[in-house]
């Protein structure tokens, strides 16, 4: 609870300094503290909170039944009156009542419990939703920045093919197509720049609207980020809080439909009250009404049982039938969130397959395109040294540098992209698995 409340003071007090700080530069915030100012932001989660207070407070009214009430009243006269009225004329009264015994009552109470863990569920669902919707926007919006980086780059070296290639063609060795090509790339990769940039821009609205930062005011810190547990279908599945809320709400409803059930079973009802009346005679002759030997009592207490059954009421009929659909159709509810998370996992457990190879491949052709980079690098400075010997490749001309430099930086930005993929579907499967709170565990340790 502690920790709890110390994360929660550092989350606000980093929000306050972001958000001052943002008029002048953006700010390098942790993946740790955009879930935070996000969870803490999320109408969701505030929805979930006021959910568990309602749960709460439902939870208090059925248990309340048995807490005895006091209530205070007057009868006090404003006129004289005439005759007798048959109410006793009192300066003040005073009720208790309470019941004692009712087994649907403890079933609505049993109900109300039940009521209060799915509200909590749903309330660490929301909860994780919105740290998966911060976290992958995040990551996302990391993998971006770096593109970007790779993407500036690959304009410089595409500039300098241009610029070469123009020279070439004025010097008549190499023809007019190979300039229109280098501009063609030059074009193509501006393109590739401006949507990523756009990216980056949907990203930083995104984020601000999850954390309540300005757009723009947030860095990510790659440092931050913690490695995406390679986790499979294979590992231990844990329920899901969202399917921990659809079971306990299911619980519930059955509940009151026993509880229900049980008012037809001609089971009685005990209740305890007790009652005190301060009379008075001022203002009435109400003691002329009875014995002049024995004078109107002015304190009077009684107390007393009650005992009901309900062995016919068309309306607690209704009532079961009405409690027990809805009881029927909360357990339904319940089994479809579970066949939808199985196949979620099913699916993400597949696709989880292909992304991690088109990973491994992105990632070996960038250390490809790498090597050949060096060779040519190697090449260039060194030449060949068999340019006389019949066979022997041509000399590499200036414009393979470039060549190479942009195919390197492009291979780069295909395993960032490769590797992003695989991470936003090992976090949808971590979620799917109810392994999420691993994940937010080693934030908070990072």
């Amino acid at each position: 609870m502690k920790d709890r409340l110390h994360r929660h003071w550092a989350a606000t007090l980093a929000g306050l300094t972001l958000a001052a700080a943002s008029a002048l530069a953006p700010a390098q915030v942790s993946l740790t503290t955009v879930v935070e100012l996000a969870q803490k932001n999320s109408s969701a989660v505030r929805l979930a909170e006021t959910d568990v207070q309602k749960a709460l407070s439902l939870w208090g009214q059925s248990r309340d039944a048995f807490i005895p009430s006091i209530s205070f009243g007057s009868g006090l006269p404003a006129f004289p009156e005439v005759g007798f009225t048959g109410s006793l004329p009192t300066i003040w009264d005073s009720t208790v009542q309470s019941m004692v015994f009712s087994m649907p009552q403890i079933r609505y109470i049993q109900a109300a419990r039940a009521g209060i863990q799915a509200a909590q569920f749903s309330l660490k669902d929301a909860r994780e939703q919105v740290a998966l919707e911060a976290s992958t926007a995040y990551i996302e919006m990391d993998t971006v920045n770096r593109e970007l980086d790779a993407a500036h780059e690959q304009e410089r070296e595409a500039a300098r093919l241009v610029a070469i290639e123009q020279q070439r063609a004025e010097a008549g060795v190499d023809p007019l197509s190979n300039l229109l090509q280098a501009q063609l790339t030059a074009a193509q990769l501006k393109l590739s720049r401006l949507h990523l940039e756009t990216r980056s821009a949907t990203l930083a609205k995104e984020l601000a609207t999850l954390t309540g930062l300005p757009v723009g005011s947030i860095t990510p810190d790659h440092s931050s980020i913690p490695e995406v547990p390679a986790i499979t279908a294979d590992d231990t599945p844990r329920n899901t809080p969202g399917l921990d809320s659809a079971q306990a709400l299911a619980r519930s409803r059955a509940l009151v439909a026993k509880g229900d059930q049980e008012h037809l079973w001609l089971l009685p009802e005990i209740g305890f009250g007790a009652q005190y009346n301060r009379n008075t005679t001022l203002l009435n002759d109400i003691e002329s009404y009875f014995n002049p030997n024995k004078p109107f009592p002015a304190n009077n207490f009684s107390t007393g049982f009650s005992i009901r059954v309900h062995p016919f009421d068309i309306g607690l009929h209704a009532k079961a039938r009405e409690s027990a659909a809805d009881a029927l159709r909360a357990k339904a509810e319940a089994e479809q969130a579970q066949r939808q998370n199985d196949i979620q996992i099913t699916e993400l457990t597949g696709s989880l397959r292909e992304l991690d190879a088109q990973a491994e491949i992105a990632s070996l052709k960038q250390q490809i395109a790498d090597q050949q980079l060096k060779s040519v690098l190697t090449q260039l400075e060194m030449g060949n040294g068999t340019t006389n010997t019949p066979g022997a490749p041509p000399q590499l001309s200036p414009t393979a540098e470039q060549q190479a430099r942009i195919d390197e930086r492009q291979k780069l930005l295909d395993a960032l992209d490769a590797g992003f993929d695989l991470s936003r579907a090992r976090l949808n499967l971590l979620r799917a698995l109810g392994h999420m709170q691993d994940w937010l565990d080693e934030l908070h340790a990072k």
